[in-house]
């Protein structure tokens, strides 16, 4: 499956996964930092964004998507930054193909098995009639009787588009991203990578906990851990500049 992505920036490749729900264009302001320094590579994985849809999900298949891009971009190693399930596929990525990897920064999330959690989240999209809607507004109104967080909400509806026949539809495979949510929540699995990863966790998000260090040195024994303070699960958004200084830093103290 060839994922769709952009690219922007010259020099050593950095591959960027969005999380669960999002799409490339989540990381747009990230993306327009890191290019200064980066050939930067935004990918919507699949049943995201603008990327195949597939009834079958789980982290060993991403990672194939991802390994497949690197090939179609004739590189050989790559610097990747993952996010939440982004992050996920990141970490599987590198346990299956630790030689494709040159950095990885995993951002706010561990290499676990989570309990189900979005059940709302579904629920409001699910509740959302397509077929009469009017507006994104309108939607909105709809979602809040099940997402009371406004900005989640705002997140969750830049998968909506107007098709050809000026009706609503969604970007993502919902469907499949339902059906396959336990593949979502399960946790990466293989052989330790034996070189350095840089786990960046936003201070106020409960996604990375002291419980997980185990877990994480288990696969990734050279972990570091830096931490976005005021941020919670999105802390390349809630605080741009403290994230872009954590990731250059560290993209920056690999290179050759």
């Amino acid at each position: 499956m060839l994922l769709n992505y952009k690219q922007q920036g010259e020099g050593a490749p950095l591959i960027i996964l969005h999380g669960l729900l999002g799409t490339m264009d989540n990381w747009g302001g990230q993306i327009k930092v890191l290019s200064q320094h980066f050939q930067v590579i935004a990918v919507d994985l699949r049943n995201h964004g603008h990327s195949p849809h597939s009834d079958d999900m789980s982290y060993a298949l991403m990672a194939d998507d991802i390994v497949e891009l690197i090939d179609h971009l004739g590189f050989s190693k790559v610097n990747i930054i993952g996010h939440s399930m982004g992050g996920k596929t990141a970490m599987q990525l590198a346990l299956n193909h630790p030689e494709r990897i040159d950095q990885l920064i995993v951002v706010d999330i561990s290499p676990i098995e989570y309990p189900p959690h979005h059940a709302n989240v579904f629920e409001g999209l699910y509740s959302i009639d397509l077929a009469t809607l009017t507006s994104r507004n309108e939607a909105s109104k709809q979602l809040a009787q099940y997402v009371d967080d406004h900005g989640t909400r705002a997140f969750l509806l830049k998968n909506l588009y107007r098709t050809a026949d000026n009706t609503f539809a969604w970007l993502m495979n919902l469907d499949a991203l339902y059906n396959q949510y336990d593949n979502i929540c399960a946790a990466p699995n293989g052989n330790p990578f034996n070189a350095e990863v840089l786990f960046v966790k936003g201070e106020l998000s409960d996604y990375m906990l002291p419980a997980h260090r185990d877990a994480v040195l288990k696969l990734f024994p050279q972990a570091r851990y830096k931490v976005v303070m005021g941020s919670g699960h999105n802390p390349h958004a809630e605080k741009p500049a403290d994230f872009s200084k954590i990731a250059l830093n560290h993209l920056n103290k690999g290179r050759h």
